[in-house]
């Protein structure tokens, strides 16, 4: 069983001029097994690498650490200027560590677009338009002559299975099915299909978690021209549990937009079984949004989005282009 990196002072591993791995903000399990995942290809490679986290685990990668024996990284707030950091699975400002500018990016392995990073240095900068991270980190791998151990194996094939919603996403690619069937027997998982269910159904295990946090596990905060949204999603196999939570929900997005002073905030439900996507819609702002950029109708502050299910690949760029008119 591989060891997580070893947990270090903040202040000494900037010392000791470890770098930081972290995903973004509100960690779904692509961000925080990539953290894991390439803090240990730094560390074999030469290079020492701590990963952390940015937010509370959601239920979904709980579980797959549990599964693979290991703690979750050390949950990160702030580092001093002049950090060494890698960023995994963003890059984007608004979803990252707040004094992001003042920090060293010596590294960046994503797979979405482009945002407002700059780096005060050259540096090592991986985009591919893959539909996980954990594509690009094996190829990372497979590039440096490395094998892939167990545990990583695991890491990166429930990375995939999470952020594909088991190759129902439109973002899934050939090389992340190709990764996944390389994957799965190295972390002994026989059973894809099956342990993706089993990933899943913790997922949905929503119990009794609290509105606002439920709005904010998997929560990011995008720039939309002179206009910042907050666009959340719950990815389950059981919706009716969210939507019989409807108006408490509708309830704590208004309570985040005005507390983050956003100009609008948005919910889409995804129903991981039957790939369609009813939004929560707050307020009549975000309805004409809405109504704007997908040709949709808001009813009782729902919006019935579709198959419209992956916010990187559907959601965002219908956003960004009624916003940019």
């Amino acid at each position: 069983m591989q060891t997580p990196p070893p947990r270090c002072g903040l202040q000494s591993s900037t010392l000791l001029g470890m770098i930081s791995v972290f995903g973004h903000l509100n960690p779904d399990t692509d961000a925080v097994t990539a953290a894991l995942v390439y803090a240990h290809l730094l560390s074999r490679s030469g290079t020492p690498a701590t990963a952390y986290r940015l937010g509370d685990l959601n239920l979904e990668t709980a579980y797959v650490l549990r599964e693979a024996g290991l703690d979750a990284p050390e949950l990160l707030f702030s580092l001093p200027a002049g950090s060494l950091v890698a960023l995994v699975d963003h890059n984007e400002s608004a979803q990252s560590l707040p004094n992001l500018a003042e920090l060293d990016v010596r590294y960046v392995v994503d797979h979405h677009k482009l945002g407002d990073l700059t780096t005060s240095q050259p540096a090592s900068l991986r985009f591919e338009p893959l539909g996980c991270t954990a594509t690009l980190l094996l190829k990372l791998h497979r590039e440096a002559g490395l094998s892939i151990e167990p545990v990583d194996a695991r890491l990166l094939l429930s990375a995939i299975l999470s952020d594909t919603l088991h190759f129902r996403s439109p973002t899934t690619t050939v090389a992340d099915r190709d990764a996944a069937a390389f994957l799965a027997p190295i972390a002994g998982i026989d059973d894809v299909a099956g342990y993706a269910m089993q990933m899943f159904a913790a997922k949905s295990n929503l119990g009794d978690i609290a509105a606002d946090k439920l709005l904010k596990m998997d929560y990011k905060v995008f720039p939309f021209g002179t206009q910042t949204w907050g666009i959340g999603v719950v990815e389950t196999t059981n919706p009716a549990y969210v939507f019989g939570r409807q108006a408490e929900l509708l309830s704590a997005m208004q309570a985040e937009k005005a507390a983050a002073q956003l100009d609008g905030v948005l919910l889409g439900v995804v129903d991981i079984l039957n790939e369609t996507n009813r939004m929560l819609v707050p307020s009549e702002t975000e309805a004409g949004v809405v109504q704007a950029a997908f040709g949709v109708e808001t009813q009782g502050g729902l919006a019935d989005l579709g198959q419209l299910i992956s916010r990187k690949k559907q959601i965002i760029p219908a956003l960004e282009a009624y916003f940019s008119t």
